[in-house]
């Protein structure tokens, strides 16, 4: 997914799709654009990536979220089969969920994990922020010079649409969608 960061004040528009521990890295890009004065248009075009942590988590919870409605546990190997994530990793995902309060396990023979909500309960800025953390920023330069304080005004800016965006949808959300691009790929292959 892309961020579109526009250098005039206004709609940042698009998708937008910001990880907060990949901030740093890409403030360095920017402050590296101010200092060469190099910009493209109006604009800096800046690729965002969901971390394999983040998107493994979600594929997870999606799988629990298909099955919140049952109340019916999820064993872990079955999890990891289905949407080809390594046993071990997804044990250490579940646990961290788990701490945050997204998911129970259950023991037993007939055990696994549930989720502790409903899914349209549950933001993605809540899942990805007990993951990777979204503690705001403060913007590392010190800078006086006016261009760097713009840039700095403009991260945070950003930042904070990214959350909102984040905020705004839901676990059952993205099921959903999940849906609806299933029920396409069926009437495809009719």
């Amino acid at each position: 997914m892309q961020l579109i960061v526009p250098l005039s004040k206004g709609d940042l528009g698009g998708s937008i799709f910001l990880l907060q521990p990949n901030i740093l890295k890409y403030f360095n890009l920017l402050n590296s654009v101010r200092k060469t004065g190099v910009y493209c248009k109006c604009c800096i075009e800046v690729a965002m990536e969901l971390s394999s942590k983040s998107e493994y988590a979600l594929l997870a919870l999606l799988a629990l979220a298909s099955h919140y409605q049952s109340g019916e546990p999820i064993q872990i190997r079955k999890i990891a089969s289905e949407k080809n994530i390594p046993d071990r990793y997804l044990e250490q995902l579940l646990a961290i969920l788990r701490r945050a309060g997204l998911v129970r396990a259950l023991r037993g023979a007939k055990g696994g994990y549930i989720l502790v909500k409903d899914p349209r309960h549950i933001s993605l800025f809540e899942i990805l922020s007990c993951l990777d953390g979204t503690e705001q920023q403060e913007p590392k330069c010190q800078n006086t010079v006016l261009e760097s304080v713009v840039i700095d005004e403009l991260w945070q800016e950003a930042n904070q649409a990214a959350q909102a965006v984040l905020e705004r949808y839901s676990l059952q959300d993205l099921s959903d969608r999940t849906q609806s691009k299933r029920q396409l790929n069926l009437m495809y292959y009719i």
